[in-house]
């Protein structure tokens, strides 16, 4: 993997991780496109990379948030913060089994099937376009809404539906006001960000010996620039209700797969 390509595919995960495209969806119809073997293939290392640089990102975006959860959490009352904690850990739940029990079921999932891609890029642009329709309310998530949007997000592992966006919409169409449905999406994702980073880490399967420290580290600061970006630029989206600018375009997209396939 050369310089570009670090670069390319930095600033598409960082950008796709928080715009509500699908980065999985892409990147199976880009490969049915160009050919598998016209992208290049990241190692398990540079992916581990890119996963840490866009939870970065979050963090940064995020950090008075965090900073006031953790401060809430250290007084260790039953308040707003450790609720949100808690909020978040039940929303984990959907994604992590589904992850440790259907994770090679999943993986089939991810080999050319360019309709089911389709399918689900229309399925995420009518959540993007219900959501932007949906009136706006000062409602906070509570623990039966974190663990709905837990399974919108584990049910985003399926490629073509974007998880920021399935989140987000899920959070507004169940009445949540949608800054805080945005905040919510964004943060419920970190620790299984690092949860994945850590799994990696343990399998064994990363390889140090070929690694290029110069590539790696214009793949981390690509996607660590764009992640915030997309990230500030995604919360002032759901805020001003302009969801529904990405539901045209996956809804494109998704029927041009859709008919690809069937023609």
């Amino acid at each position: 993997m050369d310089f570009l390509d670090a670069l390319i595919l930095g600033i598409v995960q960082g950008l796709t991780e928080f715009l509500p495209v699908s980065s999985s969806g892409h990147l199976e119809l880009g490969k049915a496109i160009l050919g598998d073997n016209s992208i290049p293939k990241e190692s398990l290392l540079f992916t581990v990379v890119l996963h840490f640089a866009t939870a970065l990102s979050t963090i940064v975006v995020f950090r008075k948030d965090i900073y006031a959860l953790v401060m809430g959490v250290l007084k260790f009352e039953w308040n707003e913060d450790l609720q949100f904690i808690s909020k978040i850990a039940v929303s984990m739940l959907p994604a992590v089994v589904v992850g440790v029990f259907f994770e090679k079921q999943l993986e089939q999932l991810f080999s050319g099937n360019i309709f089911l891609v389709g399918c689900m890029l229309i399925v995420t642009a009518a959540l993007l376009f219900l959501a932007d329709k949906a009136r706006n309310t000062d409602k906070n998530v509570t623990f039966k809404n974190a663990f709905v949007i837990g399974i919108s997000q584990a049910i985003a592992m399926l490629p073509g539906i974007s998880r920021s966006g399935a989140t987000i919409s899920t959070s507004v169409l169940l009445g949540n006001d949608k800054n805080k449905a945005a905040r919510f999406s964004f943060l419920m994702v970190i620790p299984l960000i690092f949860g994945k980073i850590g799994k990696d880490i343990l399998s064994g399967e990363l390889s140090y010996e070929s690694s290029n420290i110069s590539v790696l580290s214009i793949g981390f600061a690509a996607a660590f620039i764009a992640g915030i970006l997309a990230c500030t630029w995604m919360i002032k989206l759901v805020r001003n209700s302009k969801l529904s600018y990405f539901a045209i375009y996956c809804a494109i997209v998704g029927m041009i797969a859709v008919v690809f396939t069937l023609v």
